[in-house]
């Protein structure tokens, strides 16, 4: 068994919508392919990845770094001790050969995307759905047979007003969610509160989720925290810059309704340190790393492992991302849920084409591997890589 083939592109994924630190006109997206000897039904097992929204494909790390390492591996050191599947355990230690502590940056997220590839190979040469294995090798054969999605939007767009705003999240209520996301910091205080309220019509108290995505300092965050107390808000997301631990542990001191953060640490290092200094309640509060952007599984599972020595439970980990590998890890780790992206960043965002959203909940395709194939938009771009 071996790895004959690794490859890779950069697909647009851009759009006019905006949070409050940025836009997505040129964003881009890295898709990768990992082609092994190995045939079932007549055809190549081949695993595939690609990196989550919000952080720029990362083709030249890629090129430059991560994939001649693999390439150059000896096909052995890739493998189980068995020699029956691959390793990726092992295959993560070659990738990072030569890599110095720290300045997780931009390579996590190449990382991330060819570990995607790598477990979404090794599921389907078991011929198992990868939450299915993940569940047998460390939840003692126990999976989520549906898992809690909520429907991330409310983006500022050209345009949009208010009422354009609850057209959005009653469309995302007739879809089957109960839990919606809209951003916040993008315009004045007086503005996203009257844009909160025009939400809060539609989908009603403690279903609202809100994402400053790190706008602001501390008093402002201090002021949005007050004045959406009454609100009753699912949680409050990102207020801070994602590494000032300060400014998120004296805002938990102002504002006792949960919150949510995470996203842009890219380690278990960065999480740890987040814990340990971020005044994160386990109790009430969110965590939103993302495999894809954080070096990828195997990482993750450092990250669950740490959590669970700090007293948190796997269930308040509900990651960010809107993809098909993190609902596999939150259904076979037993995570909080998953979020979810109905009309953005196609089509890497959303699950499969068949399976709908029913009371909060969506369900994952029988299918060997992420799942991939069962996303016809996603599959046609992955199998133009693969040839």
């Amino acid at each position: 068994m071996r790895i004959v083939d690794v490859r890779e592109m950069t697909a647009p994924i851009g759009s006019d919508i905006a949070n409050a630190f940025i836009d997505f006109s040129s964003m881009t997206c890295s898709v990768v392919a990992i082609v092994t000897d190995v045939v079932k039904d007549g055809r190549p097992v081949i695993g595939y990845g690609f990196n989550s929204n919000g952080r720029y494909g990362a083709g030249g790390l890629l090129r430059e770094r991560f994939m001649p390492r693999l390439k150059a591996a000896p096909a052995a050191a890739l493998l189980t001790e068995a020699g029956d599947n691959l390793d990726p355990f092992r295959i993560w230690d070659i990738l990072m050969q030569n890599e110095k502590p720290g300045g997780h940056g931009e390579r996590s997220v190449a990382v991330g995307t060819l570990d995607m590839a790598v477990w979404d190979a090794v599921a389907k040469i078991e011929g198992k759905p990868l939450y299915r294995l993940l569940a047998e090798r460390y939840r003692g054969g126990v999976a989520d047979e549906r898992v809690w999605v909520y429907a991330a939007g409310g983006y500022y767009y050209p345009g949009k007003d208010d009422s354009a705003l609850r057209d959005e999240m009653r469309s995302y209520l007739e879809r089957g969610y109960r839990v919606v996301k809209m951003k916040i910091g993008g315009a004045p205080l007086a503005d996203d509160l009257r844009r909160i309220e025009a939400v809060l019509e539609v989908v009603g108290e403690g279903n609202l989720c809100v994402d400053a995505n790190g706008r602001f300092d501390l008093q402002t965050a201090i002021a949005y925290g007050e004045a959406m107390r009454p609100y009753e808000l699912f949680w409050y997301e990102e207020a801070g810059d994602p590494l000032d631990y300060a400014l998120q542990a004296e805002l938990a001191g102002h504002y006792d309704a949960p919150m949510a953060t995470g996203e842009n640490l890219f380690s278990h290092q960065d999480a740890r340190n987040l814990l340990r200094y971020g005044g994160l309640r386990a109790d009430r509060d969110w965590l939103q790393f993302d495999c894809a952007l954080s070096y990828g599984l195997v990482e993750y599972l450092r990250t669950l492992d740490m959590l669970a020595e700090h007293g948190w439970s796997p269930r308040r980990v509900v990651p960010h991302g809107g993809h098909q590998m993190s609902l596999n890890i939150a259904a076979g780790l037993h995570l909080g849920g998953n979020e979810s992206y109905p009309d953005v960043f196609r089509p890497f965002g959303g699950f499969a084409d068949t399976i709908a959203v029913e009371d909060g909940y969506v369900a994952l395709p029988d299918l060997p591997g992420v799942g991939f194939e069962a996303k016809s938009a996603l599959y046609a771009v992955m199998r133009e890589l693969a040839g």
